[in-house]
C-alpha cells in the first residue's frame, strides 16, 4: 500500500519525538520506555511497567511528562491507600447542603499524564473506581461525574499478579515492558549519567496540542491495507503459545495507527506492526513474540521513535535509524564545544557500532552523511 505521508503531521511528531528523546537524556538503557509512554499516550492506552524497585521507572515517567506538559499525578499505592488519596476528599460545602460531590483538582481525575506505583496494592474499593476511569475517561464518584483529560495512566509492579481478579485488571494496561537493571558493561555510563543535573522542562506551555492531533490523527488512521497482515500476526503469535485475547487483538490496531502517527504518516503498514510485542503479556513471551514476527518487522522503522522501534523489530532499518540520531546528537554536542575524552569515545564507539552493522554498500544514504561528518570529528 502508498505510505500517506503528511507535513504538518510528521511535523507534530517531531516535535513529541525530540521532546520524549530529550526525556530520555541521561537515562541510561531506558529510552524505550520513554518513548513507550509517547506511543500509549497518542494511542489513548495505558501502559503496565514490570521490574524490580530502583530502575528509575518512576523517573522516566515524570521526565516524559514535564517535556510534554499538563498535569501529571504520581502515587505510590498501598494496602490501606484510601480512594480520597487519588481521587479526591469529599466537598464538604456541598455536603452540608446534602450533596455528595467530591473536591478532585490536583488528584488523578484531573491529570493528564499519571504514574501509579505498586499498581496491583491497591484495595477493592481503589482499583474499581480507577477501572471505570482507565476503561472509560470518566470518572464517576457519588454525585460528581465529568470526562477525565487522561492521556496514558503507567501502571508500575515489581512482578505480574498471580490473583485472578488482579490479572483481570492488569489486562486493562494494554502495552507492557519489562525493565531490568542497567547491564555491568553499562555502569560507566551509569555513574556518569546520575553526576548530571535531569533536563530542564521546557519554557513553553508544552505539547499537548501536539500530542492530541497525533491522537486525533491515529483515530482516524487508514488501516484497511495492513488487517490481514495484523490478523496473520495475531494467528501466528497465539499458533506459537503467546496468549493474545480478542480484545488485546482488537486494541492493538490502536498502537499500529499511533505508530503511524508517530512516523508522519495517515495510513498504518506492516512496518508498524513492530509495537505488537508490546501486548504479549510476560517478558518471555514478548521475547517469543519478536521472534515469530521477525520477518514481518524486519524493515520496521519509526522516526520518532527510534530506540522502541529497533529493540521490539530488532530491525537493521531501525537500528540505522537510531543510529543516526545518535550520530546526530553527537555532533551538535561537537558543534556546541571542544570534544573531550568523554565525547570522543563516545564517537568512536557511535562509528565503530554503525560500520559493525552496515558493509559500506548497504549503508543507508543519511546514516553515511553523519557517519562521514562523525570521522571528521573523531579526527579532530
Amino acid at each position: 500500500m502508498t505510505e500517506q505521508w503528511d507535513a504538518a503531521l510528521a511535523a507534530d511528531a517531531k516535535r513529541v519525538g525530540e521532546a520524549v528523546a530529550v526525556a530520555g537524556t541521561g537515562m541510561v538503557d531506558r529510552e524505550v520506555l520513554a518513548e513507550v509512554v509517547a506511543l500509549c499516550a497518542v494511542a489513548g492506552e495505558h501502559l503496565l511497567v514490570v521490574g524490580a524497585p530502583g530502575t528509575a521507572k518512576s523517573e522516566v515517567v515524570r521526565r516524559v511528562a514535564a517535556q510534554l506538559g499538563g498535569r501529571y499525578f504520581e502515587y505510590l499505592l498501598g494496602r490501606f491507600t484510601e480512594p480520597n488519596e487519588l481521587f479526591g476528599s469529599v466537598d464538604l460545602r456541598q455536603l452540608r447542603e446534602g450533596r455528595v460531590e467530591f473536591e478532585t483538582a490536583g488528584m488523578l481525575p484531573e491529570a493528564e499524564i499519571a504514574f501509579l506505583d505498586e499498581v496491583f496494592l491497591g484495595s477493592t474499593a481503589v482499583l474499581n473506581t480507577l477501572l471505570g476511569l482507565l476503561n472509560e475517561r470518566v470518572f464517576r464518584r457519588g454525585r460528581t461525574v465529568f470526562a477525565s483529560p487522561l492521556r496514558v495512566c503507567v501502571g508500575a509492579a515489581n512482578g505480574l499478579p498471580e490473583d485472578p481478579a488482579l490479572e483481570a485488571f492488569a489486562d486493562r494496561f494494554l502495552a507492557r515492558l519489562f525493565v531490568e537493571p542497567v547491564p555491568d558493561d553499562r555502569l560507566e555510563d551509569l555513574l556518569e549519567a546520575g553526576r548530571r543535573p535531569a533536563p530542564e522542562p521546557p519554557a513553553e506551555a508544552g505539547l499537548l496540542a501536539e500530542l492530541d492531533r497525533l491522537a486525533a490523527a491515529a483515530r482516524g488512521c487508514e488501516l484497511g491495507g495492513v488487517t490481514p497482515v495484523v490478523a496473520t500476526a495475531v494467528r501466528r503469535l497465539r499458533g506459537a503459545g503467546v496468549p493474545i485475547g480478542d480484545r488485546r487483538a482488537v486494541r492493538a490496531q490502536r498502537l499500529i495507527a499511533a505508530a503511524a502517527a508517530l512516523d508522519g504518516r495517515t495510513a498504518a503498514t506492516a512496518g508498524d506492526l513492530w509495537v505488537l510485542p508490546l501486548i504479549a503479556p510476560t517478558a518471555d513471551a514478548q521475547v517469543l513474540a519478536r521472534e515469530t514476527l521477525a520477518d514481518l518487522v524486519g524493515e520496521a522503522a519509526n522516526c520518532s521513535l527510534v530506540y522502541s522501534a529497533e529493540e521490539l523489530s530488532r530491525g537493521v532499518r531501525a537500528r540505522g535509524e537510531r543510529l543516526a540520531r545518535v550520530g546526530a546528537a553527537l555532533l551538535a554536542e561537537c558543534a556546541a564545544a571542544p570534544a573531550g575524552r568523554d565525547l570522543r569515545l563516545r564517537l568512536e564507539a557511535t562509528l565503530r557500532e554503525v560500520d559493525a552493522s552496515f558493509d559500506a554498500e548497504n549503508l543507508p544514504e543519511h546514516l553515511a552523511g553523519i557517519r562521514a561528518r562523525l570521522v571528521t570529528a573523531v579526527r579532530r
